[in-house]
């Protein structure tokens, strides 16, 4: 009997939960994101929502449902006039009465914590207004309710103040001593951009959860003063995210290059951080040497955090889909903390939180790739070009509620597949556990004709190939004997022919 495993992206191919911040609260993981919208003209579209999982079990997550809804906002009611706001947010009005839907403005990246009096405290921002709103709740992903706004000791809101910095993706933590601190910022991602009120931020909060009790610092190094800092080519962007191993904090962020997650380390959580490494990149640079131009798959933001679940640390992070970066998807990769404290970068794979590699035999979905590149590489999500010329992660069916089981494109189908995979294209996971396959398949559609060969390195010798010719708008499988090594290791598909396929599916068997 197959055993259940987990894949890459975690929750369900039509969901798409980026900015992932996991934390542990009693027996069980919760993940708390923003929420992009399959298809989305904008970021974070939708409102919160919230998976969890037991942390013996990290093959079966739990749809918590909506947490908090951005008409929740005191500042995100309805306007009486449309356009003006469409213009900005580029947001499509679904609703026949000339007004804008509920919540016009974003919920971007949040964060949870568990507050002193044992309730549950959740600190957003809405896309560009400059203020961080706080909700709570009882529970860890019950119904929050919105509290209020961060604001200075004599009442006035933070980021209204005529000094104040511009807030953004708030990260929150509770010492062992109680001190509640409050992290927020972005920084420019180019010198030429730099001016404005921008940085990486470290304050501290009164038991009351909104209040500061110090306020806002300058923290770690951005592109305007790094020179010197060790800081330089990773300095801070964006996606504040902290953690204490021990007597260490370790300050998790998205870097100037914003396809990374870095982490800096400090004895102390608000200064003398210092630059510590990369975490996870989303198209595998800087492991090996590669540059951005060699990525193995297209490049965007990612944000997220690490967490430590039932004996072993994970780094979660989100990836690009359907050529945009407006429909992202959480990843976790399994990390190593070092006895030095270091922690070395992991690849991107397609078994992340499961148990070791995944099952060399069965049928699998085959968004779970881990590369993606077409004859000419891969290229940063949303250039024009990559509407022609590379594949990508895509479904047919429209956004919908996660709450809705068995989505998919044909009955047991996944919802998300590959498309316009066309001469060129290299397909790659990692990793399984072989043992005796000799015959794989391959489940196509589209218009095209010629060979998909199968191998365990993307330059590697065929284990043997595949012969494709289809011409039609329906599932069509093509199968052929190969010879996989035994033991540990990756599968690559690579098609070399005519004309363009979808591919939603392959099998191994023995």
């Amino acid at each position: 009997m197959t055993k259940k495993q987990v894949f890459n992206p975690y929750l369900p191919s039509y969901e798409y939960v980026p900015d992932g911040e996991p934390h542990v609260f009693g027996s069980r993981v919760y993940v708390y994101g923003s929420h992009d919208r399959f298809d989305g003209e904008m970021f974070c579209l939708n409102d919160y929502i919230c998976y969890s999982a037991d942390v013996t079990d990290l093959t079966q997550w739990k749809y918590e449902g909506v947490i908090f809804r951005k008409g929740q906002d005191p500042r995100n009611q309805n306007p009486t006039e449309k356009e003006p706001i469409r213009k900005i947010y580029h947001v499509k009005s679904r609703f026949g009465n000339g007004l804008n839907p509920p919540g016009i403005h974003a919920l971007w990246a949040p964060d949870v914590v568990k507050g002193l009096d044992g309730r549950y405290y959740l600190y957003y921002c809405l896309d560009f207004l400059p203020e961080i709103g706080v909700a709570v709740c009882d529970t860890p992903a019950g119904s929050y309710e919105f509290l209020g706004f961060v604001k200075h000791a004599d009442g006035t809101v933070l980021g209204k103040g005529e000094t104040d910095l511009g807030q953004f993706d708030p990260g929150v933590f509770i010492d062992d001593d109680g001190e509640i601190y409050l992290y927020s910022g972005n920084a420019p991602m180019h010198k030429e951009h730099i001016g404005g009120k921008q940085g990486s931020q470290v304050m501290t909060l009164e038991p009351d959860m909104v209040t500061l009790k110090t306020e806002p610092r300058l923290l770690l190094p951005s592109i305007a003063d790094s020179q010197g800092t060790g800081f330089e080519g990773h300095e801070f962007f964006e996606a504040s995210s902290i953690r204490k191993i021990g007597s260490t904090y370790y300050f998790v962020y998205s870097s100037v290059l914003s396809h990374e997650l870095c982490y800096a380390v400090s004895s102390r959580p608000d200064r003398d951080y210092t630059y510590g490494g990369t975490l996870i990149d989303i198209g595998d640079v800087g492991l090996d040497g590669r540059t951005a131009a060699d990525a193995l798959n297209c490049l965007g933001n990612t944000h997220g955090g690490m967490e430590y679940i039932n004996g072993q640390w994970y780094v979660f992070y989100h990836r690009q889909t359907n050529r945009t970066q407006f429909s992202r998807q959480g990843c976790a990769e399994k990390i190593e903390i070092a006895e030095d404290g270091s922690i070395r970068q992991v690849p991107v794979t397609s078994c992340g939180l499961n148990d070791g590699p995944l099952e060399g035999k069965g049928t699998y979905p085959a968004y779970i790739c881990c590369r993606l590149t077409g004859r000419d590489g891969a290229v940063f999500s949303g250039q024009s070009e990559m509407q022609f010329a590379f594949p990508y992660l895509t479904q047919d069916v429209p956004d919908r509620e996660p709450d809705v089981e068995g989505v998919n494109t044909e009955e047991g189908l996944p919802a998300q597949y590959i498309a316009n995979v066309g001469d060129g294209t290299v397909i790659g996971y990692k990793s399984f556990c072989f043992d005796g396959v000799s015959k794989a398949a391959v489940l196509v559609r589209g218009s095209g004709k010629g060979t998909v060969t199968v191998s365990v390195e993307a330059d590697a010798a065929a284990a043997g190939t595949i012969r494709v010719d289809v011409d039609s708008d329906s599932w069509q499988e093509f199968s052929g004997e190969v010879t996989m090594p035994d033991g540990v290791q990756d599968l690559y598909f690579r098609y070399d022919g005519e004309g363009c396929i979808d591919f939603i599916a392959f099998s191994l068997e023995n």
